[in-house]
């Protein structure tokens, strides 16, 4: 078994929304990831998954809780310190037309990250370094002197992916890489994504919403709603074995490609839950609804699947 990589716990991240009141967007979350794993998290919009991934990387403070890379708790280095560690772990944004610099050519894209961390000697070993990565990706080497608005979403994305791979990471966090992409795109994208893993030993974070891609991609899964993982297992134990009301409505809203079975499939609904993660000095609206996550726990029911259940 491979040692842990990344161990976050009781991360949180909260924001100010004015009035007195909270937005509780990433609220007490635990899970780790081992090396060479892809650990894939789901959930509906807005329910915290970027703003999770984005803490874990310190894009955005934490307001509380650590995040472990290799033993080193990140949330308590210094600039200097965070700086050399951005080596190690990388992010490919949601969206590849607003993640790239429009007034750089793709050379300046992938090399600005070599020239923050020093890591090319040279103009001619920095331009070698763009066209191995280009190269890697699946891109013309000979297209580095283009500009983004030159290629389509599916070659953008894959810019975005040879910018994260410039330093030589171990960490990848994957916001929602293929959601703004061709369905036809995606597959040959999640397919990039595990064969890099494959050659360069990478531990992925795939953060998306389309639940089938993430069953094919990730090891383990973990559900996130209001702010909180309700549900984490083994990929095919989840989708086998959904326990948790959220997850079951998820899995649930999964299309089938058969008609017959479609219009006769039945949808699982939950309550409305108010005001979702904002909280107010009355109190939290996510003790509303089907469940009250804030008096809930993660319990271990069987071998590595965790669902969130009634404290006792």
């Amino acid at each position: 078994m491979s040692k842990n990589l990344i161990e976050v716990n009781g991360l949180k991240k909260y924001f100010n929304v004015g009035s007195g009141k909270v937005l509780k967007a990433v609220n007490d979350i635990s899970f780790s990831i081992a090396e060479g794993e892809t650990l894939g998290l789901v959930g509906e919009s807005g329910c915290g998954k970027s703003t999770a991934g984005r803490t874990i990387l310190r894009l955005y403070e934490p307001t509380a809780g650590s995040v472990m890379f290799n033993g080193t708790d990140i949330t308590k280095l210094s600039p200097k310190k965070m700086k050399a560690m951005r080596r190690d772990m990388q992010m490919i944004f949601q969206d590849p037309y607003a993640s790239l610099n429009p007034r750089f050519t793709v050379t300046d894209i992938i090399g600005e990250a070599l020239d923050i961390h020093g890591m090319a000697g040279s103009r001619a070993e920095r331009k070698k370094r763009v066209e191995e990565l280009l190269d890697m990706v699946g891109l013309n080497p000979d297209h580095a002197t283009r500009y983004p608005h030159e290629f389509s979403g599916g070659q953008r994305q894959r810019i975005g992916i040879a910018r994260a791979l410039a330093v030589n990471p171990k960490f990848i966090i994957c916001d929602e890489p293929i959601s703004a992409l061709d369905v036809s795109i995606q597959a040959q994208v999640v397919n990039l994504l595990k064969d890099l893993q494959d050659r360069l030993g990478l531990t992925y974070l795939f953060i998306a919403h389309d639940l089938s891609m993430v069953k094919h991609i990730s090891d383990r899964v973990a559900v996130m709603y209001l702010g909180r993982i309700v549900e984490l297992a083994e990929s095919e134990e989840l989708y086998a074995n959904p326990l948790h009301p959220y997850t079951k409505t998820l899995l649930s809203a999964i299309p089938i490609p058969d008609p017959e079975i479609e219009a006769n499939k039945k949808r699982i609904l939950l309550e409305d839950h108010g005001d979702g993660p904002i909280s107010s000095s009355k109190g939290t609206a996510s003790g509303s609804g089907l469940f009250d996550l804030d008096n809930s726990e993660l319990v271990e029911v069987s071998k590595g699947h965790w669902v969130s259940m009634p404290k006792k």
